[in-house]
């Protein structure tokens, strides 16, 4: 099942063309990496697709379950399965992470005609997946995300994922700032969470993430467009020699 797919996408910021022609397809269970220098239009795509304001989509199309994204809603592409994870979390003073995730549990669960999630049945599969992640239940109690080194905010990152189960996350540099104690962590979510039909898109310079996730396809991004896709040997190519030849070419 095609799961997204993005065709001939030009999208601009504060009038400056960024993404010039991306084409991408996702399918159902696989895993793609998206690498590329910084400034290479990686992070433009997830804001793109997620529907940040200030991104301009100027010609071309995207695809989420066969659904044209452009003219969605943030809350309607989230409530279609798309999940964006952010490169850097931001925290909320004066919600409480149990608060946050029953909020959007049950919107999500609205969205497509089921009941609320009960308090028994919340806590039950929090415990259970923060258990999975080495994240500590105390955690669970705080503000989001306040106070919470980097990597206890892709933990909390990733928790929400496994919890919400959207049909599609795009990940934008969940490996940032991570020790390898929390990398290996994080990529066990990750493989977890698309060991279903479920698929990821990862956004990442480094090619350390993909020693611990099982991914299908890589691409190379440069000056806004795809310019190479392969497999997991590429990222290590990459990692060998840089982008240079990409810049290049």
């Amino acid at each position: 099942m095609k799961l997204l797919e993005v065709r001939n996408l030009v999208a601009e910021v504060d009038n400056k063309q960024i993404l010039n022609g991306v084409n991408l397809t996702v399918n159902a269970g696989e895993v793609h990496a998206v690498m590329g220098p910084n400034g290479s239009g990686k992070s433009t795509l997830s804001n793109v697709l997620a529907g940040r304001p200030g991104y301009e989509v100027t010609s071309g199309s995207m695809e989420l379950m066969g659904s044209p994204v452009n003219g969605m809603s943030v809350e309607e592409r989230a409530h279609a399965g798309l999940f964006l994870g952010f490169q850097y979390p931001i925290e909320i003073p004066g919600v409480a992470n149990m608060e946050l995730l029953k909020n959007a549990i049950d919107s999500q669960r609205s969205a497509t005609g089921e009941q609320e999630i009960g308090a028994r049945e919340l806590i039950q599969r929090v415990r259970e997946v923060a258990k999975e992640l080495q994240f500590s239940e105390e955690f669970l109690k705080r503000e989001v995300n306040v106070g919470f080194s980097g990597g206890e905010k892709k933990r909390n990152e990733i928790l929400q994922l496994m919890l919400m189960q959207p049909k599609l996350a795009f990940l934008d540099e969940t490996d940032s700032g991570l020790d390898i104690d929390a990398l290996q962590v994080v990529a066990r979510g990750i493989n977890a969470f698309s060991a279903s039909d479920n698929a990821v898109v990862l956004v990442t310079h480094y090619q350390r993430l993909l020693n611990h996730v099982d991914v299908d396809f890589v691409h190379i991004m440069v000056n806004g467009e795809l310019v190479k896709s392969g497999g997991k040997e590429l990222a290590l190519d990459v990692e060998a020699r840089g982008y240079a030849e990409f810049l290049r070419s």
